[in-house]
């Protein structure tokens, strides 16, 4: 794998350069190499840590989990149990926003029906069967 220039791997995993340039600022990647003229290039290793994290944003783990992730992970093998805990946490939070947003979806299907048989005309309340205030 040859060395990337920002622009490169901008293009390659669909992020900008400022993004880029933020992951390195907030120690989300590792310092980036540069050549005599200052511009960042990013070797085999770097290309797989940023392949790394942008699996991992795309998986919906925060940034701030990223943060915690990259420092135990550049302190090696003794972070395993920890990282794994980690990813259950992020895994657990995404579970919890696909339960909401499930619900909020059926409320919303259930509304659209209520426009299409006519039943809205009615003026029923759905507050309580719904139990908004329970959410």
């Amino acid at each position: 794998m040859p060395d990337l220039s920002i622009t490169e791997i901008s293009k390659k995993y669909d992020i900008t350069p400022d993004t880029l340039r933020y992951y390195e600022r907030i120690g989300l990647i590792p310092e980036v190499l540069r050549k005599e003229n200052g511009n960042r290039y990013y070797n085999e290793g770097m290309q797989g840590w940023i392949e790394m994290i942008v699996c991992l944003r795309h998986s919906g783990v925060t940034v701030e989990a990223l943060i915690d992730y990259a420092k135990m992970l550049q302190e090696g093998d003794s972070t395993l149990e920890a990282r794994e805990d980690l990813l259950k946490e992020q895994l657990e939070m995404l579970e919890e926003k696909k339960r909401n947003l499930n619900r909020s979806i059926k409320r919303l299907k259930h509304k659209i029906s209520l426009y299409e048989t006519g039943e809205i005309k009615k003026g029923k309340s759905y507050f309580e069967e719904y139990k908004i205030m329970d959410d």
